[in-house]
């Protein structure tokens, strides 16, 4: 699993880093660089599943222009994978070349925790580099002494993701895939509940967006839609005033390739009303939406969740609190959420406070960074006052 990422000359950052728990709270007040933290994990990812990275570049939010730090020629994103106790430090830097971005460096490090000992399982040579030419020289580790073998690859595509059809040593190849895999396991949801009231086509996965998840749920086999709506039912069940008694999906059309979300409410005593999604609110769906990720997400994946509570009332903080943490712990899936919502920051309670890290902007330089909460100078001092979420609107952080 990803243990940390670190970014550097990237959006807003000059050099921050933030430590992925299994449960990790972003906090920060607007514009202060918390989706820029997003965007980094999205081009990671993006990049490990070969999209070429001036293409990624093209459709990140803001584009070309605003991904490099004003002043700065290149970024460089690193993250750290955890490989059994040991440390597996990837990094990769891009430039703007024109008006296109291409790879300038990248490398793979194996950490050896107890010892501390650094093997370079391989890197881009800088020494033989023509930053002009369409390829990258990389240097791959051979177990003997010597620089290592030598290949010329393609600059718009990460070596991490050549690597899968390159023949290296096996400790190379290995945790080349573990690193892959993890960045190919990044999830980025952003529930949009207008996209999830209308017909879905039957999925096997889920879109980033949500709007699949009648379709999802319904191309199921009976036995797992059948545990999934169960489960479904039970977490979403206390967010309204009266008990919500069953949430499933529905095959519809001629062809029944399609589905619908129904959901069933009992607002008088003994008075059950149907409904589809098209009537359901914004934050129901939402709330949903994260259910559905954690029941169907990868054991060893990243679940990563913009304004976690956005559409939720404030009495619901608990619900939803409980949802990422039970079923985030269960499912094997490590959770990082942003959110302003104080109420939901208080309800994690103070053993959460490692865990939450707040995003501001440097007076100095104007350039976003990230720190422990727990590393707040004179943090104790400033609860005396109040709640972290009291800090958070007085914008005391």
């Amino acid at each position: 699993m990803i243990k940390e990422i670190k970014l550097k000359n990237w959006k807003s950052f000059e050099e921050s880093k933030l430590y992925i728990d299994p449960l990790t709270f972003v906090i920060g007040t607007n514009a202060s660089g918390k989706s820029n933290i997003l965007d980094a994990l999205s081009f990671l990812c993006d990049s490990a599943r070969g999209v070429p990275v001036n293409e990624i570049a093209q459709n990140t939010r803001g584009g070309l222009d605003w991904m490099i730090r004003k002043g700065t020629d290149a970024f460089t994103l690193s993250v750290v994978v955890d490989d059994e106790g040991n440390d597996l430090i990837y990094t990769l830097s891009c430039r703007r070349n024109d008006t296109s971005l291409q790879i300038c460096f990248e490398s793979l490090e194996e950490v050896t925790t107890k010892s501390d000992k650094v093997r370079m399982l391989f890197r881009t040579d800088i020494a033989g580099e023509d930053a002009s030419s369409p390829a990258i020289p990389v240097r791959f580790y051979q177990e003997k002494p010597g620089q290592g073998k030598r290949l010329d690859l393609n600059r718009q595509t990460t070596v991490l993701y050549q690597m899968e059809n390159l023949v290296a040593v096996k400790k190379v190849k290995e945790a080349a895939a573990l690193v892959q895999n993890s960045l190919k396991s990044i999830f980025i949801l952003n529930p949009i509940p207008n996209h999830m009231r209308d017909y879905s086509p039957l999925s096997e996965r889920l879109n980033p967006d949500a709007g699949n998840i009648a379709g999802l749920l319904a191309g199921m086999n009976p036995e797992e839609e059948k545990r999934v709506e169960t489960e479904l039912t039970t977490y979403v069940r206390p967010l309204p005033e009266k008990d919500i008694k069953r949430i499933w999906a529905e095959k519809v059309g001629r062809f029944k390739s399609d589905a619908m979300l129904y959901c069933e409410e009992e607002w008088v005593d003994g008075e059950k009303i149907e409904i589809d999604a098209r009537s359901m609110s914004d934050g129901t769906l939402r709330f949903i939406a994260i259910v559905i990720a954690l029941l169907t997400g990868k054991a060893g994946s990243l679940l990563v969740i913009e304004e976690v509570d956005n559409g939720l009332h404030p009495s619901r903080s608990q619900e939803l609190v409980t949802v990422l943490q039970k079923l985030g712990e269960r499912s094997g899936i490590d959770i990082i959420c942003t959110t302003h919502n104080p109420v939901l920051i208080d309800t994690l309670g103070l053993e959460m406070i490692p865990f939450i890290s707040y995003v501001t902007r440097s007076e100095q330089t104007g350039c976003s960074v990230i720190a422990p909460l727990e590393d707040k100078q004179n943090l104790a001092k400033l609860m005396a006052r109040g709640t972290v979420g009291d800090l958070m609107t007085e914008d005391a952080l």
